[in-house]
């Protein structure tokens, strides 16, 4: 068996402008690290799908799913928050990062691989059920979390979030779930 590299190219797409500390800078740094150490070869690289609309209610409001609609921008930037910016791309982006959740949970309870690593953005562990945070649109961990939950009956899922600071957002849709 093997680990699943799933990414997409709209991930490097989704564009927060100039000097901006969440850029495609961080993906393409992994996918650099992973050629030069020949690590690359071991992956089953994997394209991430689009997350469902039914997916991302798992985890997020309706209203917050219409409220990003509504909040991407035709052409430039949109600031949803001091540190969330958006543009034209970014919805692309984060539909393949959810997606990218679904997608490990899919392969992983399939027994296709023991593990994923899902080089995506944007991030999601500050994305609240109700609304984007911090660099996030969509909680991609939650989503997994509930796809998983809900697709294959699993009693427990453990959420392990090694960011340097708490994922608030991952915290706000799990918290009353006793299966987490």
């Amino acid at each position: 068996m093997s680990t699943a590299y799933i990414s997409h190219q709209n991930c490097h797409a989704h564009d927060t402008g100039q000097g901006h500390p969440e850029s495609p800078s961080r993906l393409s740094a992994i996918e650099d690290k992973l050629l030069l150490s020949g690590l690359s070869d071991f992956l089953r690289h994997v394209d991430a799908p689009e997350a469902t609309r039914q997916q991302l209610l798992r985890a997020h409001t309706q209203h917050h799913l219409d409220n990003m609609d509504r909040m991407m921008p035709k052409q430039g930037y949109a600031r949803l928050d001091p540190d969330t910016i958006v543009s034209p791309e970014t919805m692309p982006a984060a539909l393949r990062a959810a997606g990218a959740a679904v997608k490990a949970v899919d392969m992983i309870m399939a027994g296709e691989v023991n593990n994923a690593f899902c080089s995506v953005r944007p991030p999601g562990h500050h994305a609240e059920s109700d609304r984007a945070l911090g660099f996030c649109l969509f909680n991609n961990l939650a989503i997994g979390v509930t796809h998983a939950l809900e697709e294959y009956g699993l009693n427990k899922v453990a959420v392990v979030d090694f960011d340097v600071h708490q994922g608030n957002g991952t915290e706000d849709i799990l918290l009353g779930d006793d299966r987490v």
